[in-house]
């Protein structure tokens, strides 16, 4: 691979294959500088010289890296050094056991907090103080969630939000150890972002959801929806979600909220065509041929300063500047017409909707481990990693009951890796409450499978709060593989025997 020489704040660092993971920048330069430069010279090519991975030291994965967090944040350590101040070089994996390990103490606080509080008033403590409670029907489940009581509690009680979040479906008997918390957001996701409630377009070409541009009238809605997205980074749950990861850049911008509640947030600078692409491909490619077309503009296309967009079957048109439907685009104003269509689409048609979003997001999230992070990487601890590896899941799987060498085991793992890769999602589902990867792979997993005697010819059962898979001793393969596929196929709700 050929050397590159990347340039830092006048100091010229020559990095190859060999030492690349070495690179370490100079201690005195700010984090936000050090990053920024380090994007600026990687980004000065299309397509970046390096990927920003590529900047990754996995060796401090292994540092106690809370210390350094907190060598970082301390007043009264001016100076010192912290690799956080880097954060470019630290991993995902290292930042999400920094945000885990932050979220995890913020909790502790705010419950020691509320304990407090209700002694100093000489109230007898209940154990429901320590939680974020939230009660669903799961016959109403976003009614429910999404309903009057639960957004004034929000808007009241905002320090209740950095609570551990539990979840019970009324009704039923399952006690939330992780696993119906996660199932309240797969279920909860899914019916938000379904076309009946009109808040996310669909956009088939790309199959990713993006804000409807008339919906300004539901911003408390969108506020909360920021506060669930938030509240399942904090609780270190991984959402199916398809937003572009455009997305994520306006949830950065910036990535500190302003204390003016004038200040603009949620914008992206300077949108491009590849940001459109990643939401409407064919509108983007028509702009692009709008721009290298060579014939006239004004006369063979019969343009506007206008923009027409279809939702739920409804199109309707907007102006792009005043007086747009009087005003041709020409081939001296194309380029105009264009960055005004970009900024109107990714910025403008939805500004108020995306503020409540990122206002909401970051009423849970705000804390200096955010800040470290790319949007990239915002987006893999918000749906987690692509890759479904299930040697890498057999690895680190533990048995009770059973050894890795028995025949009922070699025969579990010979189907689950024969299924589709749509079953293979449900079997995640059904065994974790999940159907997303963690961040840094299914080898940061913990799975366990248990044997269960007494009852031959059960379905497998699953603990999602534990990811453990209760597994009969079945006769044959695929007597194995008739239970699993059931079991999977039904996989939703909690009940006893």
């Amino acid at each position: 691979m050929p050397s590159v020489k990347l340039c830092f704040q006048s100091t010229y660092c020559h990095i190859d294959q060999r030492d690349r993971s070495l690179y370490r920048p100079a201690r005195n330069c700010p984090v936000s500088t050090q990053r920024n430069v380090s994007d600026a010279a990687n980004n000065a090519s299309n397509p970046p010289l390096l990927d920003y991975s590529e900047f990754y030291n996995s060796a401090l994965d292994h540092v106690d890296l809370m210390q350094d967090y907190f060598n970082w944040q301390s007043p009264q350590r001016p100076g010192q050094f912290a690799y956080c101040q880097y954060p470019f070089i630290l991993s995902i994996v290292a930042k999400r056991i920094i945000l885990t390990k932050d979220s995890e103490q913020q909790m502790i606080l705010t419950a020691r907090r509320s304990l407090v509080a209700k002694v100093a008033r000489h109230q007898a403590p209940q154990i429901d103080i320590f939680f974020l409670n939230i009660h669903i029907r799961r016959s109403h489940l976003v009614s429910d969630s999404l309903n009057e009581d639960l957004m004034s509690q929000i808007a009241s009680k905002q320090k209740d939000l950095k609570k551990k979040l539990k979840v019970s479906f009324v009704g039923e008997p399952g006690l939330d150890m992780g696993g119906l918390t996660k199932e309240w957001f797969l279920l909860l996701i899914r019916q938000i972002f379904h076309p009946d409630y009109g808040m996310f377009v669909y956009h088939p070409n790309s199959r990713c959801y993006w804000f409807s541009t008339d919906q300004e009238g539901n911003l408390r809605e969108y506020n909360l929806i920021g506060v669930l997205m938030g509240l399942a980074v904090y609780n270190s749950i991984i959402l199916d979600l398809h937003f572009p990861s455009v997305c994520y850049r306006k949830l950065l911008s910036p990535p500190v909220v302003p204390p003016s509640d004038s200040a603009h947030v949620g914008v992206v600078k300077s949108p491009t065509m590849e940001d459109l692409a990643e939401i409407m491909p064919d509108v983007s490619r028509g702009l692009a041929e709008l721009l290298a077309y060579e014939g006239n503009v004004e006369e063979d296309m019969c343009l506007t300063f206008q923009v027409s967009l279809e939702e739920y079957g409804q199109v309707k048109t907007y102006k792009l500047r005043e007086e747009g439907e009087n005003v041709p685009v020409t081939n001296e104003s194309r380029e105009e017409y264009v960055d005004l269509y970009l900024e109107w689409i990714l910025n403008a048609a939805i500004y108020e909707q995306f503020r409540a979003f990122y206002l909401g997001f970051h009423s849970v999230c705000a804390s200096n481990a955010l800040i470290m992070l790319r949007p990239e990487e915002v987006e893999m601890l918000v749906c987690g990693s692509p890759t479904l590896d299930l040697n890498e899941l057999r690895k680190v799987t533990e048995y009770d009951g059973y050894k890795a060498d028995d025949v009922i085991i070699i025969d579990f793992w010979e189907v689950l890796q024969s299924l589709s890769d749509e079953l293979k999602k449900k079997f995640l589902l059904f065994a974790t409450g999940s159907d997303r990867v963690p961040v840094g792979g299914m080898g940061e997993m913990t799975f366990k499978i248990t044997r269960v005697t007494n009852k031959p010819d059960n379905l497998p059962e699953a603990h999602t709060c534990f990811n453990q898979l209760v597994l009969p001793n079945y006769s044959t393969q695929e007597i194995l593989r008739q239970k699993l596929i059931i079991a999977i196929s039904n996989a939703e709700g909690f009940g006893l025997e």
